[in-house]
């Protein structure tokens, strides 16, 4: 690996990701999931998406469905999670000083 650098503003990141839940029009089961929308996502995390673009058609004329790599938010949210943690403990820190002042 080459130019690597550390991940920051995850959080910021993590805040525009719209999770929800849905059916598949053809899921036969109708059972709901959860996820994401690919071209939502991938404003945030494009590394994630697969696929032509929103709506994008074939020579057939067929919808081309975009689809994403789950496994590509791991580090965002591991990154996020690491900025929360380090705001919890600085105002645990500070909470700390004034109730020992």
């Amino acid at each position: 690996k080459e130019n690597v650098v550390d991940l920051t503003g995850a959080i910021d990141r993590i805040k525009l990701a719209r999770p929800i839940r849905f059916n598949y029009i053809a899921d036969e089961r109708n059972q709901a999931q959860d996820g994401f929308l690919a071209h939502e996502i991938g404003e945030i995390v494009p590394e994630m998406l697969f696929g032509l673009g929103k709506d994008a058609v074939n020579s057939r004329g067929e919808i081309e469905e975009q689809s994403i790599n789950p496994q590509g938010l791991v580090p965002l949210l591991t990154a996020a999670l690491k900025e929360a943690i380090a705001k919890i403990e600085a105002l645990e820190t500070r909470v700390a000083a004034l109730e020992a002042g």
